[in-house]
């Protein structure tokens, strides 16, 4: 489970060995929990930066009327907000959707780890730029595709986030959503959303089974949506660029 940080980084830096074992030195004390639990409300102060090993959270808030929008996915690997401990006070929630493995980080182990290794600084500023153009994608989703093409899009970003941690195996991932939590995070129905499930898979694109989901053809599923995974910015994986970075100083990685 260590593997996913490092494996996530890896997609946006090169690391050394040096900084890989600093990462795994971040990844101490791991705790269990169960799905569908908050890990952080809306108006806590952020001690630490939480970090999603195995399973799936989510980023949402909660209307006045009851009503959920779940503003992002997070998967292993991804950090819940890596500069969260600036803020005063949470100003949205995050919970767990699947049984989860998290790490509590404390700021001075994320501060001092970036001060020496300038390559996981790096890394992690590629994180951070990465979450926002994501946000900026899924606004794109909401007000921009139908419902069809919304869905897929989704499965095809969740395909290429996991796969550069290594959690994808013959295009299938474990895939724990209920219809209510993707209408949340789509700003559909629950109706809608099991019609259109229904649609993608009389179309032969995808296989949902046993909360494992299949992407039957992943080229025809991405021109339905007409996805472009330039915004994940993935350089060491099949779907990113394989180039060497042009950042100085890169032979003294520290």
């Amino acid at each position: 489970m260590q593997q996913a940080l490092t494996r996530k980084l890896e997609s946006f830096e090169p690391l050394s060995d040096q900084a890989r074992w600093a990462l795994n030195g971040l990844v101490l004390k791991v705790r269990q929990v169960d799905a569908r639990q908050d890990l952080i409300q809306e108006g806590d102060k952020p001690d630490n930066v939480l970090l999603i090993l195995d399973g799936f959270a989510c980023r949402y808030k909660v209307l006045p009327d009851g009503q959920r929008q779940i503003m992002a996915l997070l998967v292993p690997g991804d950090f819940c907000d890596l500069n969260v401990f600036i803020l005063d006070e949470m100003d949205h929630s995050i919970s767990t959707i699947s049984t989860c493995q998290v790490v509590d980080i404390p700021r001075q182990a994320i501060d001092e780890i970036t001060v020496h290794h300038p390559s996981i600084a790096r890394a992690f500023w590629w994180c951070s730029l990465v979450d926002g153009a994501v946000l900026r994608e899924w606004l794109v989703n909401m007000g921009g595709r139908p419902p069809a093409q919304r869905i897929a899009h989704l499965l095809c970003e969740l395909l290429m986030r996991l796969e550069a941690v290594g959690r994808v195996t013959d295009n299938s991932y474990a895939f724990p959503l209920t219809q209510t939590e993707i209408a949340d995070t789509m700003g559909l129905s629950d109706v809608h959303v099991n019609r259109t499930l229904q649609e993608l898979r009389a179309l032969g694109l995808i296989h949902l089974k046993y909360r494992v989901l299949t992407i039957l053809d992943v080229e025809r599923l991405k021109a339905f949506c007409l996805f472009t995974p330039n915004y994940l910015h993935l350089r060491n994986t099949r779907w990113g660029e394989r180039r060497a970075l042009s950042w100085p100083g890169r032979a003294q990685e520290g």
